[in-house]
C-alpha cells in the first residue's frame, strides 16, 4: 500500500468520525461541515454569512476540539484595535527589552464573530495573515501557529455599527457560506434535543474524542496535491473563471485566488468521495461557494433583480468539459 492510498485511508476514516461525532449534538447543516473541511485540507479561509442563532459558532468549535487544536474566538466590535488582534511589544523592566505580548491571531482555529464589526482598519489586520500565514507587528515578522485556518461569521441583516468587508480582505477567503434556518424536521429534531437536555455543550464538549492532531492535519493537507487535476479539468476551471469576466451582469469578474481556490477545494472534495482524481460535479459543487463574494454585480443587473448566484449558475450551466 502506498503513501497515497494510505493517507486516503486516514481522511475517509477522520471524516465519517467527524460526522458522527458532530452529529450527534449539531442539527442540519451538513454542507457547512463539508466545506470547512474542504477548506481546512486545502489551506483556506471561511466567511460564514448568516443570522444569529444558526450554530455558525458551535460548528467551528466542534472541529476544532475534533482536531485537537488550540481554538480562539474574537468577538468583533467597532473599538477593537489591530494590535488587539495581532499582539503589542510591550517594555519588561526586568530584562529591559521589549517582550511580544501575542494577540489571539496566534492559534490554530481563529473564529472572528461578526467581522463586519471591525473598522476597515481592524479588519486589515487580517489580510497579510490570511494570506502569508504570518503577521508583521513593530517591522518584525512572526509565523502563525500550523495549521492556521480562520473562520469570520458575517451578519448581513444587521446595519447599524457596520463596516463592509474590505474588497482585498474578502478575496483572501476561499468560501463564503450561506447559512440560513433549519427545515422543519430538523428543527423539531432541534426541540427534542433540548426538551431531553442533550444540547449541552459543556457535556458534549467533555464527550469529544479528538480524531485529528495538528500534524495528521498537515500530513492531510500535503495529501491534497496527489489528487489528479487533469488538463481538460484546468481548462474547465479557466474557463468558469474567465466567463465571470466578460459576463454582461458583472462589474467585477473573480480574481485569480478563484483559479486557485477552485483547483485546490476541487482535490480536497474528491478526496473526501474517496477518489484520487477531480470530475466536473467536483467543481461545480464548490464554484458557488468560491466565487459568489468575488463577483460585483452590474448596476442595471442589480436593480433588475440578478444575483450573483443566478450568474453563476447561468455560467456553470454553459460551459462544457473540452
Amino acid at each position: 500500500m502506498t503513501q497515497n492510498d494510505e493517507d486516503q485511508i486516514i481522511l475517509t476514516d477522520v471524516y465519517n468520525e467527524i460526522v458522527e461525532q458532530v452529529r450527534t449534538f449539531l442539527v442540519g447543516n451538513q454542507l457547512t461541515l463539508d466545506l470547512l473541511m474542504v477548506a481546512l485540507l486545502s489551506r483556506g479561509h471561511v466567511l460564514i454569512e448568516g443570522i444569529p442563532g444558526t450554530a455558525k459558532t458551535t460548528i467551528v468549535k466542534s472541529i476544532a476540539h475534533l482536531s485537537d487544536c488550540e481554538f480562539k474566538r474574537i468577538q468583533c466590535a467597532v473599538d477593537i484595535q489591530p494590535a488587539d488582534i495581532l499582539g503589542v511589544r510591550i517594555y519588561d523592566q526586568e530584562i529591559q527589552q521589549f517582550d511580544l505580548k501575542k494577540g489571539p491571531i496566534f492559534t490554530n482555529f481563529l473564529l472572528i464573530d461578526e467581522l463586519n464589526r471591525l473598522t476597515p482598519r481592524a479588519q486589515s489586520a487580517f489580510i497579510e495573515a490570511m494570506s502569508e500565514r504570518q503577521v508583521t507587528i513593530d517591522g518584525e515578522t512572526h509565523a502563525l501557529n500550523e495549521p492556521f485556518f480562520a473562520v469570520a461569521t458575517h451578519n448581513p441583516s444587521e446595519f447599524e455599527g457596520t463596516f463592509p468587508l474590505i474588497e482585498a480582505e474578502k478575496d483572501r477567503f476561499m468560501f463564503s457560506i450561506p447559512i440560513g434556518y433549519l427545515d422543519a424536521d430538523e428543527e423539531l429534531e432541534l426541540i427534542h434535543r433540548e426538551s431531553t437536555g442533550s444540547l449541552d455543550w459543556d457535556t458534549y464538549s467533555r464527550q469529544i474524542r479528538p480524531v485529528l492532531n495538528p500534524a495528521v492535519i498537515q500530513r492531510l493537507q500535503n495529501s491534497m496535491t496527489h489528487v489528479r487535476v487533469e488538463e481538460p479539468m484546468l481548462r474547465y476551471i479557466r474557463d468558469i473563471v474567465m466567463a465571470t469576466r466578460s459576463h454582461g451582469d458583472l462589474r467585477t469578474g473573480a480574481s485569480s485566488r478563484a483559479s486557485i481556490y477552485l483547483i485546490r477545494g476541487s482535490r480536497a472534495y474528491a478526496a473526501l468521495q474517496g477518489r484520487d482524481y477531480v470530475i466536473p460535479d467536483d467543481v461545480k459543487m464548490i464554484a458557488p461557494f468560491v466565487l459568489q463574494h468575488r463577483i460585483v454585480l452590474d448596476r442595471v443587473a442589480e436593480i433588475g433583480g440578478i444575483t450573483p448566484i443566478s450568474v453563476i449558475e447561468q455560467i456553470l450551466s454553459s460551459i462544457e468539459v473540452l
